[in-house]
C-alpha cells in the first residue's frame, strides 16, 4: 500500500495532509464518512499518524468528498487516539494547501471559500498574492458554553472548578493556578499531567449531548491559560485526544474560549484577541457576532493564522510488516510479552 501526502504545519503543530492512497469512503454524510474511517480503515489512520511514520504529536487530514453544497471538499480530522471533530490548525492549513494545489481557484488580493468538517461548513478567508497563500482565518460554526463554573473532584488534587465550552470540540477551560501550578513557570509534564486527569475525570462524571448531532457530543481536551486580562495576549496549552500536546493555540479552542469569555462579558463583538501557544505561535480570536442556534447565547467567532509548508512524499506499507500500520511506544515491557 502507498500513501502519498503533503505536510504543513501552524504554530509548529503538523498537518499531514493525505493527497492519495486512502481507500475511498462511501458514506452520505461527512458523519457518516467518519464512522467509516474509524470503523473500516483505522490501520490506515495509524499507519500516517503514529511510529514509525509518525508521533505522538503527529496530526492528519484526509479530505474526502463534500455532502454540503457549499463546501469545496470535505475533511476529516485524525491525531493520535482517533478522528477530531473539528480542527483549527489544520483549516489554516488547508486554506494554503486548497488554493496553492488548485482544489479552488484562486483570487487575489482575498480568496473565499468553505470546507465541511465533522462539526458542520466552516468558511475560510485567505490572503493570496503572486499565486502564495499568507494568513487565512476562518469562521466557526455555533460556539457556545456548556457549563460554568462546574465542581469536578480530581484525584490527586482538590476539588476544581472549571468551565466547559463548544468551538467545534468541547473543552474544559481554566486557568492553571486552579490546580495549584503557573503556566509560565510549571514544567510542561506536570501542566499535562493536570490537564489530563480533569479531562478524564469529566469523561467519566458528565454526559455532554450536543444540541443537534449526537456524534460531537465528547469532551476533546482541557485547554489549560494563563492570568491574562480579557485586553491582553494571553498563553494557553491545549491537551487533547490521549494527553497529546497541541503545539498550536489550538483554533478551536480559541474559538471556545472566545466564545466563554463573550458570555462572561470580558470580550465585546468585534475585538480581537492574541491567544499564543508553547511555541510562541499566535492565532487572533474575535467574535462576530450571535447566531440562531440551539444553544443559549451561541456565538460565531473568526480564529486567524498563518500555515507554512514543511515536506511532502508517500509511505509505503508493506504487507508481511508486523508495525506497518503503526505503534505507540508501550510504557512497560510487559505490554508487548507473550
Amino acid at each position: 500500500m502507498r500513501l502519498a501526502y503533503i505536510d504543513y504545519h501552524t504554530c509548529g503543530e503538523p498537518v499531514r495532509i493525505v493527497t492519495s492512497g486512502y481507500p475511498q469512503l462511501t458514506g452520505a454524510g461527512i458523519l457518516d464518512k467518519r464512522r467509516q474511517a474509524r470503523k473500516s480503515y483505522d490501520h490506515v489512520r495509524r499507519a500516517m499518524m503514529l511510529e514509525p511514520r509518525g508521533h505522538d504529536g503527529m496530526y492528519g487530514v484526509i479530505p474526502v468528498a463534500a455532502s454540503h453544497l457549499e463546501a469545496a471538499f470535505g475533511v476529516l480530522f485524525t491525531h493520535n487516539e482517533g478522528y477530531s471533530t473539528m480542527c483549527g490548525h489544520a483549516t489554516i492549513a488547508l486554506g494554503r494547501y486548497a488554493i496553492e494545489q488548485g482544489l479552488v481557484e484562486a483570487t487575489e488580493p482575498v480568496t473565499r471559500f468553505a470546507i465541511e468538517a465533522p462539526c458542520g461548513l466552516v468558511r475560510l478567508t485567505c490572503e493570496v498574492e503572486g499565486g502564495k497563500v499568507g494568513d487565512v482565518s476562518f469562521e466557526s460554526v455555533p460556539a457556545f458554553v456548556e457549563a460554568r463554573d462546574l465542581v469536578v473532584p480530581v484525584p490527586g488534587y482538590r476539588e476544581i472548578i472549571t468551565d466547559i465550552a463548544y468551538g467545534g470540540a468541547y473543552y474544559c477551560i481554566l486557568p492553571a493556578s486552579r490546580f495549584g501550578l503557573d503556566l509560565m513557570q510549571t514544567p510542561i509534564e506536570e501542566i499535562v499531567a493536570a490537564a489530563g486527569a480533569l479531562t478524564d475525570q469529566v469523561r467519566a462524571s458528565r454526559r455532554i449531548m450536543h444540541p443537534t448531532e449526537p456524534d460531537l457530543g465528547f469532551l476533546y481536551g482541557t485547554i489549560v491559560t494563563d492570568e491574562a486580562g480579557p485586553g491582553e495576549d494571553s498563553f494557553n496549552l491545549c491537551v487533547f485526544a490521549e494527553r497529546q500536546i497541541d503545539r498550536s493555540p489550538t483554533g478551536s479552542g480559541v474559538t471556545a474560549r472566545m466564545a466563554l469569555d463573550h458570555a462572561k462579558g470580558l470580550i465585546p463583538i468585534g475585538r480581537s484577541r492574541r491567544i499564543r501557544s508553547i511555541t510562541g505561535g499566535t492565532f487572533t480570536g474575535k467574535v462576530i457576532g450571535p447566531v440562531d442556534f440551539l444553544a443559549a447565547g451561541a456565538v460565531t467567532v473568526a480564529v486567524g493564522g498563518r500555515g507554512h509548508l514543511a515536506g511532502e512524499g508517500s509511505f509505503i506499507i508493506e504487507a508481511d510488516d508486523p508495525l506497518g500500520h503503526g505503534f505507540a511506544l508501550p510504557k512497560r515491557f510487559a505490554e508487548i510479552a507473550g
